[in-house]
């Protein structure tokens, strides 16, 4: 065990403190599976990750992305605050961009103002969930089919089973049971805020069946929902949507399409620097 290079970094918050903290080792050399998952285990937040060299000389560096229970291939805002991290560090990417190498593949990530950064969304297969887990889910959430006005199994790295319902005043009433979730695939449900305001939309994650109950802010669902929605017509090209408000959070998701991309961002603030001994 040694001390290593540790940041834990608070995420898509309106101001810090606000948004989801990510833990952030940023050196991951020597380390086998079982030690990064037993602390990721430990700082029990929704997600922790630990950088390494890169695999390609495209990327500046190589991130594993770990749950309290799994690893990801993909997730949102680790993404953000591994990148804030890293360039709080001293490190300089390669290029305008910095490129980050994970098991999704490589993703682009860029300043997008002063303490802000904005990663270009990973590509998301939409597919129509299996009917079964679609009652189950609604019961779970104590919705009815009525309520619901489009459902698609989304994936970029993290699979999620979205629910467009048909307001954000719908979302923030849910009161689901976790239990029942826990046998289920995680679900995000996103709804329209009244014309004017300032969100256009609410987002409410719920991840039982990966150990956390209900996610603050979730770039990577963002990311999905915004393609589909986007593409669908539902939303405009740029918008931002709230998230983590009935968890007394006011997670601020940033969405700008950009021809065929779509780039996902928010405030990113780091809190806790030091070092972590593993």
């Amino acid at each position: 065990m040694r001390a290593r290079p540790f940041a834990q970094v608070d995420v898509f918050g309106a101001r810090p403190g606000l948004g989801n903290p990510v833990a952030v080792v940023l050196d991951g050399e020597g380390l086998d599976d079982d030690a990064m998952r037993a602390f990721a285990r430990w700082t029990n937040l929704s997600e922790t990750t630990l950088v390494l060299p890169p695999t390609t000389p495209e990327a500046d560096y190589r991130v594993r992305i770990f749950t309290p229970t799994s690893e990801l291939a993909f997730a949102g805002h680790p993404t953000l605050g591994t990148c804030h991290a890293w360039l709080g560090a001293g490190a300089t990417p390669g290029g305008d961009e910095v490129v980050q190498e994970s098991g999704a593949g490589l993703v682009r990530v860029r300043r997008s103002g002063i303490g802000t950064l904005a990663f270009g969304a990973p590509p998301s297969s939409a597919l129509e969930p299996v009917p079964a887990v679609l009652t189950a889910v609604l019961s779970a959430l104590g919705l009815s089919a009525d309520d619901v006005g489009g459902a698609r199994v989304l994936d970029n790295g993290t699979d999620w089973l979205a629910l467009e319902v048909r307001d954000a005043a719908t979302v923030l009433g849910l009161e689901p049971d976790h239990g029942a979730l826990r046998a289920l695939p995680k679900v995000g449900v996103v709804g329209p805020h009244p014309s004017g305001s300032p969100e256009a939309v609410e987002v409410r994650a719920f991840a039982a069946s990966a150990g956390i109950e209900e996610d603050p802010v979730t770039g990577s669902l963002q990311a999905s929902l915004a393609q589909w929605l986007i593409g669908d017509g539902h939303l405009p090209e740029r918008y931002v949507a709230a998230q983590g408000t009935r968890l007394g959070r006011a997670g601020r998701v940033h969405i700008d399409r950009v021809g065929a991309d779509v780039w996902v961002g928010g405030r990113v603030d780091a809190l806790v620097d030091g070092t972590a001994t593993l």
